[in-house]
């Protein structure tokens, strides 16, 4: 059975930090690329960044770029998102993704970011 779970969200204040993880089990890890999204309230689920499936290659949207890190570990099945100097505007439910010719979601988890 392919499980994504995804923890590490909270409530945190305007200029913290707080680290993602997400474990996946079911499926050959190493062989998928892994993304984080989020979707804040009324608005469409936004790219937030990729790693490729060796961890050689990241990418990330502009508007976290230098404050957010994707890391992985393939030998413990897990995907990072370390998020720094976080906004309120970072405020969303985060998800991650594995993909290559198939494509599997998390629940998601929520981050909060207000004073």
């Amino acid at each position: 059975q392919v499980r994504l779970v995804e923890s590490g969200g909270g409530l945190v204040q305007p200029g913290g930090s707080l680290t993602l993880s997400c474990v996946a089990s079911g499926f050959t890890f190493s062989s998928f690329a892994m993304n984080w999204y989020r979707q804040a309230p009324g608005k469409e689920r936004e790219l937030v960044a990729g790693i490729s499936s060796n961890g050689g290659n990241t990418n990330y949207a502009d508007s976290v770029k230098d404050r957010f890190t994707i890391s992985r570990d393939n030998a413990k099945n897990t995907v990072y998102l370390r998020m720094n100097s976080l906004k309120p505007e970072d405020t969303a439910v985060y998800s991650c993704n594995a993909k290559n010719r198939f494509s599997f979601w998390g629940q998601g988890t929520q981050v909060t970011v207000s004073s």
